[in-house]
């Protein structure tokens, strides 16, 4: 399974919209720049975010867009479907889909739907300010010495 780039993208740009803004509108060309993201897209996914209830754009002196909500009340889940609608693996159980040549006869369709609810509330466990967080150092061991290894204090 893998992500579209605008999907990608929204979850980027969503993430820097969260450690820039709080309740202080930023504008799209800044997250653009921020990210990396092309400014053409970001207008795009900015706007798309807007009519999904995810960001708020204001317009004139001093406008910009800002979360609509908190970001701990955001899930990964919340962007990717703002951006690809529903979360499923399969088309096969999208409402009014008919294009698989195996319908009728698939044994297997019945269950995607338990697959769908498990991956969706997988994302939907991963907030927005996790994202948005400063990540945490790992740890890591060093190499057990082994036999014959020099070993100096």
């Amino acid at each position: 399974m893998r992500l579209s780039n605008l999907a990608d993208y929204a979850v980027v740009l969503m993430s820097a919209a969260a450690r820039q803004c709080g309740s202080v509108p930023i504008h799209a060309g800044m997250l653009a720049e921020q990210t990396g993201i092309p400014g053409p897209t970001a207008q795009k996914l900015v706007s798309g975010l807007a009519r999904a209830g995810l960001l708020v754009a204001s317009r004139g002196s001093g406008g910009g867009v800002r979360l609509a909500r908190p970001a701990a009340a955001i899930s990964v889940a919340d962007i990717i479907e703002a951006v690809e609608g529903p979360i499923a693996l399969t088309s096969c159980v999208s409402e009014g889909r008919h294009d698989c040549s195996l319908e009728g006869s698939c044994k297997v369709q019945p269950h995607w739907g338990v697959v769908n609810g498990a991956v969706r509330g997988a994302l939907a466990q991963i907030s927005l300010a996790s994202l948005a967080a400063a990540p945490k150092p790992t740890f890591t061991r060093p190499a057990p010495a082994l036999a014959g290894d020099e070993i100096r204090v």
